[in-house]
């Protein structure tokens, strides 16, 4: 298949060009960074330099229409927030292109937290106590530690304040504050503690036909993680299946959420894409090459679960957490030795977001960044947002969205 990639610079780009790339699709990809961490991959055939989708929503759909206009794609792949745009103008794509996706309304819901917050009480799916303050006077009332503070809107941990203390609290505030957040719905929930979780699934019209989940081992930059161990769980992949039904969901999505102590989860983010595949793909499952043939029309049967207890690790997460918790050249040399000689929690593990042994490119980005973290440990504080914040929707972006027309 000739796929077209939505965007390169995010981590789950980079993984399912892998993912793909393996299968021996024909990849291109496009991003208004020259030098996103998705362009160096054997596998990428052609780089197409593109608006950006979180200031220029209407100029990136134009140079997406203008590239699959002629046909010389077989798929387009939102592997991102540009799923949002595309669910709206799904009718002017879908004439040139095969691609997996919900109705817009369905996008929306899930894509706010506040939305997915909705649809978890409509369908009794436990999440954690959460309330919707509108100024700072009313999260002071709610103020409740160890709590959780979240814009509406938000992915990759952008908008989200996890405080332990009234010295977090009051630094959250400020924050908000400066950048205006009580202009939207600002959430406030519960903290639950527990180990944090996510499951991937894919379905096609409502139907769920795989699931892959994994725990998170350490964290990573931002609250990603940087070790994974792929686990089951039968009472997630059921409420997944009653989350896809009630939404018809087409193509994929993944949730986050807590397991605590008696083993109950507690859902509190949803993304509405496939997010970082290749823990999958080392388990057994290949949801990449399964949204393909849901995007081409396929209905495949249901697939077999993965494998539990697989482990996988992300070296360019594990230096910028390393880097941002320790500021620290010797900590950091210390755990490019371990990722390098596969010691400690990396014995046993696989690479899955630069596996140079599989994908030798992959070999720069890494290099570049602990190279440039060893020159500045505190970079690991502003440079996961480097190169692809303007590819992030914003509530800005998502109104010029919904307000686009689109036709038919």
């Amino acid at each position: 298949m000739r796929i077209l990639l939505s965007e390169g610079a995010s981590t789950s780009a980079r993984e399912a060009i892998t993912a793909l790339g393996l299968r021996g699709h024909h990849i291109e990809v496009c991003d208004p960074d020259p030098h996103c961490v998705g362009r160096f991959s054997r596998f990428v055939r052609r780089f197409h330099r593109c608006p950006p989708l979180g200031t220029d929503p209407r100029g990136y759909l134009s140079f997406i229409l203008d590239r699959i206009s002629n046909r010389q794609f077989d798929v387009l792949l939102p592997i991102h927030e540009q799923g949002l745009l595309f669910a709206k103008a799904y009718r002017q794509i879908s004439r040139h292109v095969a691609i997996a996706l919900p109705s817009f309304d369905s996008y929306v819901r899930v894509h706010s937290k506040l939305g997915f917050s909705q649809v978890l009480s409509e369908l009794g799916l436990p999440q954690p106590a959460t309330r919707v303050v509108k100024s700072a006077g009313e999260l002071l009332d709610q103020r409740r530690l160890p709590m959780v503070v979240k814009l509406s809107v938000g992915t990759a941990s952008r908008g989200n304040w996890i405080i332990q203390d009234e010295a977090q609290f009051d630094r959250a505030l400020l924050e908000l504050d400066r950048i205006n957040a009580f202009d939207e719905p600002v959430i406030c929930q519960e903290f639950v503690d527990g180990e944090h979780r996510q499951s991937q699934a894919l379905f096609t019209n409502g139907r769920l036909i795989a699931a892959h989940s994994y725990c998170q081992v350490a964290r990573g930059a931002g609250g990603g993680s940087s070790i994974k161990e792929s686990v089951s769980h039968a009472t997630v992949d059921s409420d997944l299946a009653r989350l896809g039904e009630y939404l018809h969901w087409h193509g994929a999505l993944s949730v986050d959420y807590v397991i605590d102590s008696s083993g109950t989860p507690s859902y509190f983010d949803c993304n509405p894409r496939l997010v970082e595949p290749m823990s999958a793909v080392f388990a057994g499952l290949d949801l990449a090459e399964l949204l393909v043939q849901v995007s081409c029309g396929a209905t495949p049967a249901a697939a077999p679960p993965s494998a539990s207890g697989v482990r996988t690790h992300l070296s360019l997460q594990a230096l910028l957490g390393c880097a941002a918790r320790e500021e620290s050249r010797v900590r950091l040399l210390h755990e490019c030795w371990h990722l390098f000689a596969r010691r400690g929690p990396y014995q046993a593990s696989r690479e899955e977001l630069t596996p140079v042994a599989i994908d030798w490119m992959s070999f720069v980005p890494i290099t570049v960044a602990a190279l440039w973290l060893l020159a500045t440990p505190k970079a690991a504080h502003y440079l996961p947002g480097k190169g692809w914040g303007s590819q992030l929707l914003t509530p800005q972006s998502i109104r010029m969205i919904q307000a686009l027309d689109v036709g038919d």
